[in-house]
């Protein structure tokens, strides 16, 4: 599927979300990417998963981020991946999803496009930095181009909370009763528009005849 040279580019916003705080951290990465003029911001959600092979859940949700499919992947200009802490680690449905990218992966279709990651914990030392990393490395096998978060942006000196040079992050509590704060809005905006602004710069590295 070629694209239309007129349709507007876009960034795949990607995550998954239990409570909402990561939700609500993908709406300000959005936010951020389409303060950038000429791109635009698809937000995406993906379904949880059952320890049984018998699919329960609806095509579509019923309310938010409808799911993701490879379609959205293969044709983005730049993509933003976030999930919760699970002991380090990206949560399963998250990674379920990007264990079904083999195609796009034998295909190049992800090469020479910027990616980001972010985060949401429970407690300020719940593994943050490290769940960054491992949403780093399935991107690195596709030949994406990492993007963090530079010390340019200052409330990474300031931040009592969520914030950090590998993607943003968020203290969510242990209820998820925590909302944003200032820093991690401001944050999660100015990696929103870093990575709008690469994936326009670098759009010519991969776009389709």
């Amino acid at each position: 599927m070629t694209r239309s040279a007129s349709e507007t580019p876009y960034v795949l916003v990607l995550f998954y979300s239990r409570h909402g705080a990561t939700q609500e951290m993908a709406q300000q990465l959005a936010a951020g990417i389409e303060s950038v003029a000429g791109i635009a911001a698809r937000l995406r959600t993906v379904p949880p998963v059952s320890p049984t092979t018998e699919a329960v859940d609806p095509e579509i949700p019923a309310e938010g981020a409808i799911y993701a499919t490879l379609d959205d992947l293969r044709h983005c200009h730049g993509l933003a991946l976030g999930s919760p802490t699970r002991f380090g680690n990206m949560a399963s449905p998250l990674k379920y999803f990007l264990d079904t990218t083999s195609e796009l992966w034998m295909n190049g279709a992800l090469t020479d496009k910027p990616a980001t990651a972010f985060t949401s914990t429970a407690s300020l030392h719940g593994g943050q930095e490290a769940t960054l990393l491992t949403m780093l490395v399935p991107l690195l096998h596709h030949g994406m181009v990492y993007a963090g978060v530079p010390y340019r942006e200052t409330q990474l000196l300031t931040t009592r909370s969520g914030g950090t040079p590998y993607g943003t992050s968020h203290l969510a509590g242990a209820k998820a009763e925590r909302e944003l704060d200032v820093d991690e809005t401001a944050l999660a905006r100015a990696q929103g528009a870093r990575l709008g602004r690469l994936a326009l710069a670098m759009r010519s590295l991969h776009e389709e005849a």
